[in-house]
């Protein structure tokens, strides 16, 4: 039987949430995962001791440069010979950018797709974020504000399990929170200094998806809480992070509602201008080739901005000649991402006789205030910074022999914190994905073409960015600074690529008017009704937030009006 209530594509951040609702609320939901179904006992390597990692934990140096070129510089921290297999190899499925502006895509194929792979800083967008679009006249205004979407934050966080605390900042508005990681001393110095020198601005614990206080129902899944062990990009043995993996493929898997089939690479989506409605999906076997057709109720894409965008591209026919559900002519424009290149670092010795313990997942958070509680700024929306302190040494690397070695290698570096901006990108209809008109992969589907640049207001950003940080280190006593306002500041040249920080959206963009958007305030298409989209392409503006609890959200919200729509037989 390949006749289902639902079909989901992709497994990961969003797909994960989608079949874990739409499978509680009794529909049959076939998910396809174009990779391999991964094994904790198996593909997990966070228990191999220092020892056991071979070649010390180095990939070798020409493997790196072709195999995964691009992800090596967005990933670098993660991409290591005992997680590689996490990673696409960008040699076997390639893509294309222009030669002057390079996209950084990273990609994870694999249950639970990026999931696995993410830094797990969790922020709601705030009100002023659902607005900003209309304020300032660029993209399209959301369809939805922050209210409508305020009940389905709640209810991701409690169950995926958000670590944080009450701050009270009205843009970045609290949640569901478990205790919070401590701070270290010298981040609570940095945080009571710059808030006496800058009374705008809130240094507050960053805010992470990792279990410190596990709930029942998380404990009933398997999860346990946070080892503190800083082993999180080798995949967590414990679920203590929150991943599809670890959350929503078992609670979906529980209800006995949820197929997954793996190495399941869908084609394209069909359409029926009869019903005109979607009326299946085409998928290839990765490994035989084998073309095959699903069918379902409502179908819900999820395989993530680019590849979501991809598969609607070429879903082509008489009614959509440029993809389905595209009357609007927005389909793979408008991307998104967030960006960086500003930041500044220092020494504060004065900590050095404080020790601690564990390798936490989070650091210190710096909410935005640009065009929030500091105003009249010569640019458009603003800038976040993620960061926390460190102290050097403990590696066994420094040189010596004997009791000089020991000692040496024994004994802590100096405190060290430092900052690092993530900027709001401008929606742009001329940043976009295309397929290739003639080549192809091994599968013979189109290879992405992915054109994305940074702007203007985007140099504005961070050139300010780079200013503050610097001003920060600067109250908060730091010294040895080192900054981006160094030498002759940022430039064009010095922000990072477009697709780096791993938070691509946009391109099959929500909005009030249909021929301006593809989606409705549901992530359901204006022009096929049981088709959602709710990964990042349904984002109408980036904020500066990590956006995947907002991908969350969006998708429990989602499939909770699909569910409803089939079961009232509309769908």
């Amino acid at each position: 039987m390949n006749q289902f209530d639902a079909i989901v594509i992709g497994s990961g951040m969003s797909g994960g949430w989608v079949a874990k609702e739409l499978s509680e609320k009794g529909l049959k939901v076939l998910v396809l995962e174009r990779g391999r179904e991964l094994s904790v006992e198996k593909d997990y390597t966070d228990m191999l001791q220092p020892w056991e990692l071979p070649n010390l934990d180095r990939i070798n140096e020409d493997e790196l440069k072709k195999s995964y070129p691009m992800q090596s510089r967005s990933v670098g921290y993660a991409l290591h010979e005992t997680t590689k297999h996490f990673w696409v190899k960008e040699d076997e499925q390639p893509y294309e950018t222009p030669a002057d502006a390079p996209f950084e895509w990273v990609r994870g194929y694999h249950s639970g797709g990026k999931s696995l792979l993410w830094s797990r800083q969790s922020y709601r967008f705030g009100p002023q974020d659902f607005e900003s679009n209309k304020k300032d006249g660029h993209g399209v205004d959301w369809p939805i504000r922050y209210d409508d979407l305020a009940p389905w934050y709640d209810h991701v966080e409690r169950f995926a399990g958000i670590s944080g605390n009450a701050d009270g900042i009205p843009s970045l508005p609290d949640g569901v929170f478990q205790p919070a990681f401590e701070l270290t001393l010298p981040e609570k110095a940095f945080a009571e200094r710059v808030a006496k020198a800058f009374p705008t601005r809130r240094v507050i614990a960053a805010r992470v998806a990792h279990l410190t206080q596990p709930t029942q129902e998380q404990m009933d899944l398997g999860r346990g809480p946070c080892q503190v062990r800083n082993h999180c990009h080798r995949g967590c043995s414990f679920g203590a992070y929150f991943s599809s993996m670890s959350a929503t493929l078992p609670a979906a898997r529980n209800t006995g509602n949820m197929t997954l089939i793996s190495h399941a690479i869908v084609h394209s989506i069909d359409y029926d201008p009869k019903t005109k409605r979607a009326s299946g999906v085409r998928v290839i076997d990765a490994n035989t080739r084998e073309a095959k057709t699903y069918t379902a109720k409502i179908i819900f894409l999820n395989a993530g901005t680019v590849a979501s965008t991809m598969i609607m591209l070429n879903s082509k026919s008489a009614s959509f000649p440029t993809g389905i559900g595209d009357s609007s002519g927005v389909l793979g424009k408008n991307l998104m991402d967030h960006f960086g290149g500003a930041g500044a670092s220092g020494d504060m010795p004065e900590f050095d006789g404080y020790y601690h313990a564990g390798r936490r997942p989070g650091g210190i958070y710096v909410a935005n205030y640009a065009n929030i509680t500091e105003h009249d700024k010569p640019y458009l929306r603003g800038y976040g910074f993620q960061g926390g302190s460190r102290r050097g040494g403990w590696t066994g690397n420094r040189p010596g022999l004997g009791q000089a070695f020991k000692e040496a290698n024994r004994t802590p570096g100096t405190w060290n914190i430092g900052i690092s901006a993530f900027g709001d990108m401008l929606p742009d209809p001329r940043n976009t994905i295309s397929l290739h008109p003639t080549k192809v992969d091994k599968w013979g589907l189109p290879v992405a073409v992915i054109d994305c640049r940074l702007r203007e207001n985007e140099l504005k950003l961070m050139q300010a960015a780079s200013k503050d940080a610097l001003a920060m280190l600067q109250a908060a006593g730091a010294v040895n600074i080192r900054s981006t306002e160094d030498g002759d500041g940022v430039t064009f040249a010095s922000l990072t690529s477009p697709g780096n920080k791993i938070h691509e959206m946009g391109t099959a963009r929500m909005g009030r008017d249909p021929r301006t958007s593809l989606l409705n305030g549901w992530c359901q298409s204006h022009d096929v009704p049981n088709l959602f989209i709710s990964d990042g392409a349904c984002m109408p503006s980036s904020a500066v937030q990590n956006p995947s609890l907002t991908y969350m959200a969006l998708s429990a919200r989602a499939a909770n009006h699909a569910a409803e729509l089939v079961k009232t037989g509309v769908l």
